[in-house]
């Protein structure tokens, strides 16, 4: 059954949501639509720089808004910032009319996949505790996903595999 749901990936930053999302969308025929990607082109800078220049609360309020605007697209794939689902307003519209996939992986390779990336602001001060915490706290928020996917041990084949019958499911 193919549906015209929008294919929701949300988790961590650096679980692979924009890299899936693109290779999702190609193979579903469906438009690929990375909110990150939409901030950062419209504010003219990168994440980072929009939290150190204007603020995570300026961030945050965009993000919702940004958000929200591009779940009104039909059969498309979105990939969600990592603190998106955290939002009431953006988890409420999600949970209710669209298929939302977690990419889950264990704290060791999240860990090993964010350590010392520039491009994520909220991980730059925190060192593998303040990770560990984090990835825990919002573990227990993305865990309402329709769908979970342990990414560990599978390739990117074995993922789009899976999350192709997710879709199919609706």
């Amino acid at each position: 059954m193919e549906t015209n749901k929008n294919l929701v990936f949300l988790g961590m930053m650096g679980s692979g949501k924009t890299t899936l999302g693109k290779i999702i969308s190609k193979k579903l025929n469906k438009k690929f639509i990375d909110i990150d990607q939409i901030i950062e082109i419209q504010e003219g800078m990168k994440i980072s720089e929009i939290f150190e220049k204007k603020g995570e609360s300026f961030f945050r309020r965009l993000e919702e808004k940004t958000s929200l605007l591009n779940l009104k697209n039909r059969n498309s794939v979105i990939s969600l910032g990592g603190g998106a689902f955290l939002n009431k307003k953006i988890q409420k519209e999600i949970l209710k009319n669209h298929i939302s996939i977690w990419l889950k992986w264990d704290n060791k390779n999240l860990i090993y996949r964010i350590k010392n990336s520039q491009k994520r602001p909220i991980a730059i001060k925190l060192n593998d505790t303040g990770l560990n915490k984090l990835i825990n706290e919002r573990s227990k928020i993305y865990s309402k996903a329709k769908y979970q996917i342990k990414c560990d041990r599978l390739t990117k084949l074995e993922l789009m595999e899976r999350i192709i019958k997710l879709n199919d499911k609706g």
